[in-house]
């Protein structure tokens, strides 16, 4: 289970601070809503290790996450964009999601890729890649450094709806299968009530379970 319980943080100067209390089950996805400026970005960064709260835990099967830093917090984050570097090849960008552990050319990068629907792609450009094919080689770089952490920061936005539901089937596919935590953003409601459990709005700062309605199966 991961934990964020009653979490504080504040911008230096800000007269406001942000509240957050959720929970996410291993093999769930938990969706997250708001207005831009709510504290979305905020609840990701103090996940990732980006920002410090001034109160509060994170904690995953009862053990706080806190005192890691960033690098070695279980998190994996998928952005809408720049997942990859656009110069190095896919299989490249795949490999860095276990540091400098391995090469391209490891059987493993091209398990994952193969995984993702991407035989035969580990050695052409990121750049010359299509949108769909980069968000499959990021899922692949997170299939690969398998960290019980996942966030989800509006991954499909841009990409057309025949592009983007495969993905979306293949992350909750995963979430499962590797009893992942995952936390999704997105301004789409039909992707979030088709993808997650449970929904939490943040308003006011504060971090509010809205329904339990949708399932991420």
């Amino acid at each position: 289970m991961l934990t964020i319980d009653r979490l504080e943080f504040s911008y230096p100067g800000a007269t406001t601070a942000f509240h957050f209390d959720l929970t996410i089950a291993a093999g769930e996805i938990v969706g997250l809503t708001g207005p831009s400026g709510s504290g979305k970005s905020t609840l990701f960064d103090l996940i990732a290790g980006f920002l410090t709260p001034n109160s509060g835990t994170i904690s995953l099967d009862d053990r706080s996450i806190l005192p890691l830093p960033p690098e070695r917090r279980p998190v994996s984050i998928l952005f809408q964009t720049d997942n990859l570097f656009e110069h190095l090849s896919a299989g490249t960008n795949v490999a860095l999601g276990l540091g400098n552990a391995i090469r391209a050319d490891d059987p493993r990068v091209a398990d994952a890729l193969d995984a993702m629907e991407l035989p035969g792609l580990a050695s052409r450009r990121a750049a010359n890649l299509s949108g769909g094919q980069k968000q499959r080689v990021a899922l692949a770089r997170t299939l690969l450094r398998n960290r019980p952490i996942l966030l989800l920061d509006e991954p499909f936005n841009g990409l057309d709806d025949a592009t983007a539901q495969p993905i979306r089937r293949d992350i909750a596919r995963l979430v499962v299968e590797r009893g992942w935590h995952a936390i999704l953003v997105s301004h789409q409601a039909e992707e979030i009530a088709t993808m997650c459990a449970r929904v939490y709005a943040i308003e006011n700062g504060k971090a509010r379970l809205v329904t339990e309605a949708g399932s991420n199966h």
